[in-house]
């Protein structure tokens, strides 16, 4: 079977509140206020679940881990990457190549962003050159431009065969 190129796109958005740390990518971040969900509100590792899930035709985040569902409660957005990947290898799929897209007005994540691709490279298993980090605000336009609330974007590359 010669390889199939697939691609999957993730979006997720998160408020911040202020009884919550702040976790993007699996990355712990210094910041007085974190993301409100019903696991970690991990809106990076959120919007990875979904683009892996969606190049490989599986579904979204919801469906394999409803926030209705209290086994999630506060789970470990890491955990349920390392799932999903195991899925889509079970299927015949690769992950490629991850591009991720964080929109924050605060906090500044440059120095974030390679301990973010760090950890997500570990997660997929793949090197750190697979994966690429980009911080953006969103000049002060919207729920992330008023600093409510925290959105990712995530690209996935996946290769079957």
């Amino acid at each position: 079977m010669s390889s199939q190129l697939r691609v999957g796109i993730g979006y997720d958005i998160h408020r911040l509140v202020s009884d919550r740390k702040l976790v993007l990518g699996g990355v712990k971040i210094d910041y007085d206020r974190g993301l409100l969900g019903h696991s970690d509100g991990d809106a990076v590792l959120h919007a990875l679940t979904d683009a892996l899930l969606g190049a490989a035709g599986m579904g979204d985040i919801g469906e394999l881990f409803p926030d209705t569902d209290d086994a999630y409660k506060d789970a470990n957005s890491g955990e349920l990457v390392k799932d999903v990947v195991r899925r889509i290898r079970d299927a015949g799929f690769t992950p490629t190549n991850v591009d991720i897209i964080i929109h924050a007005e605060r906090p500044n994540l440059a120095e974030y962003k390679k301990p973010i691709a760090e950890s997500v490279a570990k997660l997929i298993d793949k090197p750190i050159t697979d994966v690429n980090v980009k911080a953006k605000t969103n000049e002060g336009l919207g729920p992330v431009g008023n600093r409510d609330g925290i959105a990712c974007t995530v690209i996935v590359g996946l290769v079957r065969g």
